[in-house]
């Protein structure tokens, strides 16, 4: 499959107009924007203060799509997300009046502080992009993606995500802080993000649509799908993980190598896209096992053993 100039063009335009209100991170980014072409969900894991929900916004304004907020509570009920069927006395029935759940782009905002019970309302959209409801399905709109955040330093009154409601995100990634100079501009302009509101849309729902389409036709030889297998079982063969990655996992990671392939231009994908995924992809979906060696049992220790893992495993020729 060969790439023409004008999907590239379409490429660049969403990515560098998110840059304009998220300063020096064109790598954060890019994989958000390769989450969107791959189908998947994204769970944006930092402190507070460094632009995850404003990523989330950025790219939503990108796109000429609907876009919700869900800012996550304690006291949340899955209707709030989901609906509710309310009494219509007019047609002498009950209607479904739908929930911030069917939107484009979802900002599942601090998605730890709301309970389990909560949490798992968003399980089917996320698999099967549809949501039930007393008996009744409702397909979610196309393209669909959940953008979460939640802060790893704080645990009071939050409840952590299970394996389970983890193994949907399609990736996990951090914004990190702004090096030195950009964060000279944020202070000179006295705005950690750029003017949200002169943001246009750059894409149609049409236009990503057809670039989702067209990473699903990203060209992945017979080799690179055994490179995966290898990495896939690595993990549950590893003696400090407890749980390794699960099918799902190695296929979230060929699908997001080949949407890496789409925007480097490529409509094939190479080994150097398989290894730039692993980390977002697979670090949190396993479990270390905190057995003696030379690992813990933190976030930073499972990223290690990822990282060690694949360079142990051998790269197609």
């Amino acid at each position: 499959m060969e790439v023409d100039r004008e999907t590239a063009t379409r490429l660049l335009s969403l990515q560098g107009n998110v840059e304009k209100t998220i300063k020096g991170k064109p790598d954060v980014i890019r994989l958000a924007v390769i989450s969107l072409l791959a189908r998947g969900h994204l769970l944006i894991e930092d402190v507070p203060g460094v632009g995850k929900t404003t990523l989330a916004h950025s790219l939503a304004r990108s796109l000429n799509c609907s876009f919700r907020r869900i800012q996550f509570t304690s006291d949340m009920l899955p209707s709030d997300i989901l609906g509710v069927s309310v009494y219509n006395p007019t047609i002498q029935d009950f209607e479904f009046k739908p929930g911030p759940i069917f939107s484009n782009v979802v900002l599942a905002d601090e998605i730890n502080r709301t309970s389990p019970k909560t949490q798992s309302a968003l399980l089917e959209a996320m698999n099967e992009s549809q949501v039930s409801v007393e008996k009744q399905t409702f397909a979610l709109p196309r393209p669909f993606i959940v953008m979460a955040t939640q802060n790893p330093m704080e645990y009071q009154g939050t409840f952590p995500l299970p394996e389970s409601q983890l193994d949907r995100f399609m990736m996990r990634i951090r914004m990190g802080y702004p090096d030195t100079e950009d964060e000279r501009k944020i202070f000179r302009t006295h705005s950690l993000n750029g003017s949200m509101e002169s943001l246009d849309p750059v894409l149609s729902i049409e236009e990503v649509l057809h670039l989702q389409t067209l990473a699903d036709g990203v060209q992945v030889d017979e080799s690179l799908i055994d490179y995966v297998l290898r990495i896939v079982k690595a993990t549950r063969d590893h003696e400090n993980l407890q749980l390794g990655v699960s099918p799902r996992g190695g296929l979230f990671l060929l699908k997001t190598a080949r949407a890496m392939a789409l925007i480097q231009g490529r409509g094939y994908c190479i080994p150097d896209d398989i290894k730039a995924m692993t980390m977002p992809v697979l670090a949190h979906r396993v479990i270390v096992s905190g057995r003696p060696g030379d690992y813990g049992q933190d976030g930073d220790d499972a990223e290690r053993i990822i990282r060690d893992l694949v360079e142990a495993v051998p790269v197609p020729l």
